[in-house]
Order: structure tokens, then C-alpha cells, then sequence
């Protein structure tokens, strides 16, 4: 592909993503934000002329033209043509084309548990100890992100098969930046400040959160991400991995706290804007208006990166609307632990060409110029924060790269009875007045059950 092509292409992905788009044509070795020494190091080792490269994914629309002006970047470097195709059935295709010897070089899996899967079944290719390594001295809390690519093979041993490449930051709390101001409120540090922060507002006469779990078919999955954050943030990340692998039962003592801990924001009536009683009732996608209402109906909403997509029109992150890091206990010294998701990204037909992808995507060219775009985080230690697009992404970059353990969402690892069905479901139950003890013991029969 022609270096005009490739601007192009990127000019266009920019298209609309940021106040400055139109000032980000650039080529190879232009804009100072940006390692090109990466890039030029790369090319140079690389020639694959008159090749392809086969990847398939979920990414459609704009998420897929974001992808291939990354793409573009390999095509230009090594002379390779690169195919990327995306589907909304991404899950169940790469289970039938993997099986039937249809496979592409590569597979993008935003559910690690089912490359896992293909794992377990011969269906990928091992990246080496090397890329393993690699990972461990270049991404942040490195050893959290080789666990979420390392599965057991067909001969029952473990191996790292799955390269973490685009990240989501689910630890955040929303919030008003003029509300907190005009009540003297400052952004707690800890999780013990953030329980007093919710006292001092019940105290002032208001509401300190907003909740809502409605989600259509998927209602409650809001729900599990306050649970496993409250894992992450009373369990040692061992206790989160035993917990989703079910080496522990649901009804565990120690996830059964947790869930009580959610319980103690979602099921407190002076917490909660409209009463514990409208949490199951309320779409998680209304729930953070109450934020923006005058007089506000509520302080803080916890939810992922994404749900700026759902605040009014015209809102200005870190202006109108900011965030923090869900803050850790400071007594049980945890670190800094992050919730969150992403994609990984596996070899499912072995060539030269689809290890050099993988090479490539090591390089901080290849996180820096999404970077640059929109919607993309990364761990990687060795990029320039300065090529994130605008602020409230540099911020959450910052929250990635200083946490001291990552760990996947933890109800998209479980097999998908539990983790998109009865956890859903027993979440609903629980805010609705049932125990956390009865919730989680009936989790663990349909976990058993499938057995």
C-alpha cells in the first residue's frame, strides 16, 4: 500500500473522532508523538511482498476502519496484504471455521474463555515464552496480562496463546466536577473515603449514586462488574481467578462478601436515586442522567469507559463530566487492582507472516497511532501517553498503566449459563431482597448442573 493510501485511510478513520483531526495527516516519520523508530526498526526486518495476511474479528463500522489504518501500517512495512473481514457472529464462525480447517491467520477474541476454548482443542497456535516474556517487561502489571493469554493445549499443558492488544477500563466512577465543587467535596483515595464520601452526602440531604441494571435481555450484567470489582478489592487476584474458574463454589464465604458489598451501595434506600427499588428497574443506559439533573438526583455512577455515549449531547469529559479510579481499601493493601476488558489476539493458522503481526503489534507504532484515534487503550509501558487523542483517554491510560493487577471481566470468563444467565439473574434477585448467601448458592447448582 502507498504511503498517500495510508494517509488517507488514517485521515479518514480520523474523520469526526477529535476536535483536531484535520491537523493529524501525517506520514511515516512525521508528528513527534509518535516512536518511529519502531516502525523504520520493524521494516527493516521484515519483507513479505506479494503475501497476505487473513484476520478475522468483531469489529464492524468504524471500529473495523480504525483497525486496518493499523493495518495499513503493517501493509506499508512489509510489503504484505493484509484482509481483515468482521462479523457481529464472530463467536460461533470461529468455532466453525477453526474446526473445518477454514481458519485465518489470526483471530481477534474479545472473550478470552473461548480462545481458551480452541485452546484446549489444538485450534491455535503457541506465541513462545518469548512473547511471553516480552509481555512480562513491556505491558503494566505484565504478568496479569500473560494469565489472561496462557491456556492449556490439546496435550494438557499450559502455554501463552493469546496476545492482549486494545484494552477497557471498567474501574471508573463518574461524576460532576461543578457538583462536587459547589459541595465542597473532594474525590476519595481510598474505598474507606469513598464509603465516608456516600455518608456525607446521605448527611446533607442527598443521594450519593445513581444504579441502574435494566439491560433488555442482558439486564443485571451491571451488577456483576460491581461484584467483581468488589472482589478485586477484598480478595487477593488469586481468590478473582479460583472464583471464575469456579475452583471455589459461588457461595464461598468470601464471594458471598462481596456481593454484600455491591449490596451496601445498591440496597441502601438513602444510596440509591429512586431507592434500592428502582435499581433493577432502571436501564443501565438512563442511569447516569441523574448526574446532570439541576438540582443533581445523585453524585457518582459507577460504570465502564463507554458510558459517555449515553450522557446528553454536547457534554465536555473533564469538564462537564469527569471520573476516578474506583479506589482499593487502603487496610487490606491490595494495590491497585482494575477491572476490565479488551481483545486478544491468537494465531489460528501458522505462517511467517501472521508472527510478524504479532511482532508488529509488540512495536509502540502500532498502539500510538490508535492512540491517536479514538477508543483505544493500552498497557503498554513503552508508548508515548501523549498520542491519546484527548484527555479523559490519556487519564484512563494512566489508570491502566498503574495498576498493579488486571484481571478480565470476570463474567465473561465463566461458562456463558453463569456468566451471561445466572449471575445476571441472581443479581436481580439480590437487589430485588433476596440473600446474598441464597443468591450465590443457586448460582453454584446451575454452575454444578452443567458440569
Amino acid at each position: 500500500m502507498k504511503t498517500s493510501m495510508i494517509v488517507g485511510a488514517l485521515a479518514l478513520a480520523l474523520a469526526g473522532t477529535t476536535a483536531h483531526a484535520a491537523d493529524l495527516k501525517f506520514t511515516p516519520g512525521e508528528d513527534a508523538r509518535f516512536n518511529w523508530k519502531s516502525y523504520e526498526d520493524f521494516q527493516a526486518e521484515y519483507d513479505f511482498s506479494g503475501q497476505e495476511l487473513n484476520i478475522f474479528g468483531p469489529w464492524l463500522s468504524a471500529d473495523k476502519d480504525l483497525f486496518e489504518s493499523i493495518t495499513a501500517f503493517f501493509e506499508e512495512a512489509t510489503g504484505a496484504t493484509v484482509n481483515y473481514s468482521g462479523s457481529d457472529s464472530f463467536e460461533q464462525q470461529i468455532v466453525i471455521d477453526t474446526q473445518a480447517g477454514s481458519a485465518p491467520n489470526i483471530a481477534i477474541f474479545p472473550q478470552p474463555g473461548l480462545a481458551a476454548d480452541l485452546a484446549s482443542k489444538g485450534l491455535l497456535v503457541p506465541l513462545g515464552n518469548d512473547t511471553a516474556e516480552w509481555m512480562k517487561d513491556n505491558y503494566a502489571a505484565g504478568q496479569s496480562w500473560v494469565d489472561l493469554g496462557t491456556y492449556k493445549g490439546n496435550d494438557g499443558t499450559d502455554a501463552f496463546f493469546a496476545f492482549p492488544y486494545k484494552a477497557d477500563v471498567k474501574s471508573l466512577v463518574w461524576y460532576i466536577p461543578e457538583n462536587f465543587e459547589d459541595a465542597g467535596y473532594e474525590v476519595p483515595q481510598t474505598m474507606e473515603e469513598l464509603k465516608a464520601l456516600s455518608e456525607q452526602i446521605v448527611a446533607d440531604g442527598e443521594t450519593p449514586w445513581c444504579i441502574g441494571l435494566g439491560s433488555g435481555g442482558a439486564t443485571g450484567w451491571p451488577a456483576t462488574d460491581w461484584v467483581e470489582d468488589m472482589m478485586l478489592r477484598t480478595q487477593p487476584p488469586e481468590v478473582y481467578d479460583q472464583w471464575v474458574r469456579n475452583e471455589i463454589p459461588f457461595n464461598d464465604e468470601r464471594v458471598i462478601a462481596a456481593i454484600e458489598e455491591f449490596g451496601a451501595f445498591a440496597r441502601n434506600d438513602d444510596y440509591v436515586d429512586g431507592g434500592a427499588g428502582a435499581v433493577a428497574s432502571t436501564d443501565f443506559r438512563d442511569s447516569p442522567k441523574g448526574l446532570f439533573a439541576v438540582p443533581p438526583k445523585c453524585y457518582m455512577h459507577r460504570q465502564a469507559s463507554f458510558i459517555p455515549s449515553f450522557f446528553p449531547e454536547g457534554t465536555e469529559l473533564g469538564r462537564d463530566a469527569d471520573f476516578f479510579y474506583l479506589p482499593a481499601y487502603a487496610e487490606k493493601d491490595l494495590g491497585t487492582p482494575l477491572l476490565g476488558a479488551g481483545t486478544v489476539f491468537a494465531i489460528t493458522k501458522d505462517s511467517e507472516v501472521a508472527r510478524a503481526f504479532i511482532e508488529f503489534l509488540k512495536t509502540p507504532i502500532a498502539h500510538e497511532l490508535w492512540m491517536a484515534q479514538s477508543g483505544f487503550l493500552t498497557p503498554h509501558k513503552g508508548v508515548n501517553a501523549d498520542a491519546y487523542s484527548n484527555d479523559a483517554l490519556r487519564k484512563q491510560g494512566e489508570i491502566l498503566t498503574s495498576a498493579t493487577t488486571f484481571r478480565f471481566d470476570g463474567s465473561d470468563l465463566m461458562p456463558g449459563k453463569i456468566g451471561a444467565g445466572a449471575f445476571w439473574t441472581g443479581m436481580i434477585d439480590y437487589v430485588g431482597g433476596k440473600s446474598a448467601e441464597d443468591v450465590a448458592s443457586d448460582i453454584q447448582k446451575e454452575w454444578d448442573a452443567i458440569k
